[in-house]
């Protein structure tokens, strides 16, 4: 079973992974990692900290001589921040303890996760509860991600709205889609006068001290016929896929293939038909998103994910202050303005995961030879169209 825990706070020492499961062999570096962290590093609605964090992965265990061993897979990013921090997030019991938060803000989880763990401090809870964790999530998705590519998967993503700029309803090729980030890496949109109208909003948004959600588009090309199971809720690909995407911060809802607008329509309407084609069977339309019965069918997995905007305001939310039962003003805390675009990288992470899960639960294998053998063998048997 392919696994993995993060560790870290926002302001901590490092953010930590642990993944389990991967297959002996697999080649991976550093540098494999630091281009996704890149990616999420840094965009146009980012806040300050990305002009101080470096995102250098660090691989610590589980590889030898470039090459997975089979073994847990430790990988770390130092925090830079952390040098600015030191006295406010120090591990050792101390006698000259930071003043407590005690101000939750609306819409983050301060307040429900402060009463959930006992805590006078909301400090102790925010800190794990920031998106500073997904620097984790995506060290782990760029090791799936190679091992995906092993068996000729590809996933990307693109911008497709932010606040009430949304570009217009289209199919783009997947190769349009993973050049993105290059032509456009400040709001990795497709269209120049969307970004541009982009651009605009998020500017007026820190204007006014306010923050902006959006949507943006994920696609795994090359998934074979086969991955997850109708047999059980919980091996569905569809509802792994929507859990994990579901559980990345500020994420408020998951479209899989045409989703929402399939509501409206007839099924003659929505149905993917079925013609020959050269791998047996082919598809004129993918109103499903490549997943049909909670398996994956052979086309392009198409997934929408939503995020609401930032809970962290310019001009802070009202609120209770824990300590005095009173009405007050939220705490602040330097954030972004909008992480649409570089939030796609998270999504890519989380949806290579639950990919690269699916495959070894189908291939299996504890090296990468063994798992190539077994998916081979079974493309060769969807080939011969002897089902």
């Amino acid at each position: 079973m392919l696994r993995f825990l993060t560790a870290g706070e926002s302001h901590g020492p490092a953010c930590v992974v642990i993944i389990e499961g991967i297959p002996a062999g697999l080649g991976i570096s550093a540098g494999d990692i630091n281009r996704d962290l890149a990616r999420r590093r840094s965009d146009y609605g980012r806040g300050g900290r990305g002009l101080l964090e470096k995102d250098e992965c660090e691989i610590l265990a589980g590889a030898r001589y470039g090459r997975t061993l089979g073994s847990p897979i430790a990988l770390v990013v130092q925090n830079r921040d952390f040098e600015n921090w030191q006295a406010v997030m120090r591990i050792e019991a101390s006698d000259d303890e930071a003043e407590p938060l005690t101000r939750p803000r609306p819409g983050h989880a301060d307040l429900a996760a402060a009463l959930k763990y006992g805590q006078g401090d909301i400090r102790n809870v925010l800190e794990r509860a920031s998106a500073r964790e997904t620097v984790s999530r995506v060290m782990a998705g760029a090791v799936c991600r190679r091992l995906l590519g092993e068996f000729g998967i590809r996933v990307a993503s693109h911008t497709v709205q932010i606040g009430k700029v949304k570009l217009e309803d289209t199919r783009p090729s997947f190769e349009e889609v993973a050049a993105v980030y290059e032509r456009d890496p400040e709001t990795r949109c497709l269209d120049p006068e969307v970004s541009r109208k982009m651009k605009t909003a998020i500017d007026e948004a820190r204007r006014k001290g306010d923050t902006l959600g959006g949507v943006l588009e994920v696609i795994a090309r090359g998934v074979p016929v086969g991955l997850g199971s109708v047999m059980h809720y919980d091996r569905r690909l569809d509802g792994a896929l929507a859990g994990a995407l579901a559980s990345i911060p500020s994420v408020k809802a998951v479209e899989i293939g045409d989703g929402c607008a399939l509501a409206g329509l007839t099924g003659s309407q929505t149905v993917d038909a079925i013609t020959p084609g050269k791998a047996g069977f082919s598809r004129r339309t993918n109103h499903m998103g490549g997943i049909e019965g909670g398996i994956s069918n052979g086309e392009d997995i198409v997934l929408r994910v939503y995020h609401k905007p930032i809970a962290t305001l310019g001009k802070p939310a009202r609120t209770v202050d824990l300590a005095t039962g009173k009405s007050a003003e939220a705490i602040t805390e330097r954030s972004d303005i909008c992480i649409v675009p570089r939030a796609g990288v998270v999504s890519e992470a989380m949806t290579c995961f639950v990919l690269a899960q699916a495959l070894l639960e189908k291939f299996g294998g504890d090296n990468l030879a063994e798992t190539r053998r077994n998916c081979k063998n079974y493309l060769k048997r969807l080939a011969t169209k002897k089902h």
